[in-house]
């Protein structure tokens, strides 16, 4: 993928333009203060280890379950803090979800990067306020949308005179609970000039198949990790957790649990894509 991109700022950290490939990850919602310190320390110390720029990811509210009973996370204003308390004390970038227009304020003065979920990249009220804060504004395609229709959520950033977007790839709706990737879409979306990250394990969702959940095969990460990356993105997207299998306190299950990476595998993920990712660009 050859294409230029503009270059995005999240802190010291530069995406796109041809700098390494950056990765975004964490628990797929925040759990608790000592959880998320506790990974995203780990996080960045295997990313440090193998010279992997990291920008750390965790929900304070996933507004999206597919039951009622669903874990979210602790909610705007303690997930918020928690996320400023790992960005102070582990020195890393932080990125999470806004749902609410109400919610982008509060957000952005902590906030290093505001992602858009995929069912809400088309809210055009959102994406605008989101955008006109100045930060970094991820943008996940929706699951419904053809890579081609991104432009549109692209044009709505960049009427703020933002220009710092980032379009994620995370997987396109095929029949009932099933997502494929069609790789084809990461060079659609680079040609409109800004960078794009590949979330590999959202792309291996199974959406609503548990019933009242979502299921996942996680077995599959590494292989559609390895495959971007050969085509060439700017940053991969990816939910990890310890143990991803464990349920809470309450006995509800860890959100996304069935899709998200064990930290474990991480070192070995990324020793793959630093070697894919120096063939790819010589």
């Amino acid at each position: 993928m050859n294409v230029p991109t503009h270059e995005v700022r999240v802190g010291s950290i530069t995406i796109g333009g041809g700098q390494p490939l950056v990765l975004i990850g964490g628990p797929c919602a925040i759990e608790n203060e000592k959880h998320a310190l506790m990974t995203a320390e780990r996080l960045a110390a295997i990313a440090t280890d193998h010279g992997v720029p990291f920008i750390y990811k965790s929900s304070y509210d996933k507004a999206n379950r597919s039951s009622i009973g669903g874990y979210r996370g602790p909610g705007l204003e303690e997930g918020l803090r928690i996320l400023r308390r790992v960005r102070d004390a582990v020195g890393v970038p932080v990125l999470s979800d806004v749902h609410q227009v109400e919610e982008v304020g509060p957000a952005a003065e902590v906030l290093d990067v505001l992602q858009i979920p995929a069912f809400l990249c088309r809210q055009t009220d959102l994406v605008v306020a989101a955008a006109r804060t100045g930060k970094p504004v991820n943008v996940k395609k929706g699951q419904f949308l053809a890579p081609g229709d991104m432009k549109n959520v692209v044009d709505k950033v960049l009427s703020t005179g933002n220009r710092g977007v980032l379009l994620t790839e995370r997987g396109t709706s095929f029949g009932y609970h099933n997502l494929v990737v069609d790789m084809r879409g990461l060079l659609q979306m680079r040609a409109f000039g800004y960078p794009v990250v590949f979330d590999a394990t959202h792309s291996v969702q199974l959406p609503g198949a548990g019933g009242d959940r979502s299921g996942g095969e996680r077995q599959y990460v590494p292989a559609l990790a390895r495959a971007a990356v050969a085509v060439g993105v700017d940053a991969l997207f990816m939910e990890m957790h310890e143990d991803p299998d464990r349920t809470l306190d309450d006995g509800r299950p860890l959100s996304d649990g069935p899709n998200m990476l064990r930290i474990d595998e991480l070192p070995r993920l990324l020793r793959e894509l630093r070697a894919i990712t120096t063939a790819v660009r010589g």
